[in-house]
């Protein structure tokens, strides 16, 4: 990625319909994992849940593909963003009332410094999720909006990985076309028995 391109110069139709494809023409198995898109009365009852709108791009993605389908190990496809299973809407309202509430918890016992845009926040919005458990997330905090996070369970304090979405589907797209490994990342894609896109750390 080149930091000085603006999120604005990409159009999120265009790549995800590139990465996509890549997906039809080299990892059959994680494409056929990916479920119908979302209704609009979905899409709106989970922003009624949450109690905020939700980023454009992901309200895209979501009509697109509700989701994959839900993988039960490490085997199954399905995992293709950086070994991570995108959530369906259910999938996003469970797992942002569960990072809300360890937010508002930690502000309740006391330990706010701690966990609170560090390791979980009110307006983080999980959108994929690992067999583990970590979490990829769209923030959406007016000084943050936008950017994706990854949060590892354990780990002290989440990792900034994309100013966008749309930046991180640009570089996924390049890297899965080259075949090279992600910059700054330290991930490389790997075809694995033709059928599902993995990232193996370098």
């Amino acid at each position: 990625m080149n930091a000085s391109t603006p999120e604005a110069a990409y159009q999120f139709e265009e790549l995800w319909q590139r990465f996509e494809s890549w997906l039809i023409r080299n990892a059959p198995g994680d494409h056929d994992a990916l479920r119908p898109g979302a209704s609009a009365a979905e899409i709106s009852n989970l922003e009624g849940q949450i109690g905020f709108s939700v980023n454009d791009d992901l309200k895209l993605l979501l009509s697109k593909h509700n989701g994959v389908t839900p993988r039960r190990s490490s085997m199954q496809a399905g995992a293709f963003l950086l070994g991570y299973s995108l959530l369906d809407t259910d999938g996003i309202q469970e797992w942002h009332q569960n990072i809300a509430a360890m937010a508002r918890e930690a502000v309740e016992d006391g330990y706010e410094e701690e966990v609170v845009g560090r390791i979980a926040h009110e307006q983080w919005v999980p959108f994929a999720r690992s067999l583990t458990g970590d979490l990829l997330f769209i923030d959406h905090r007016s000084d943050h909006y936008g950017d994706v996070g990854e949060v590892s369970f354990g780990a002290p304090e989440y990792l900034w990985q994309w100013p966008g979405i749309r930046l991180m589907l640009h570089d996924l797209c390049d890297s899965v076309e080259s075949m090279s490994r992600l910059p700054r990342l330290g991930r490389r894609p790997s075809v694995h028995e033709g059928r599902m896109l993995e990232w193996v750390v370098d």
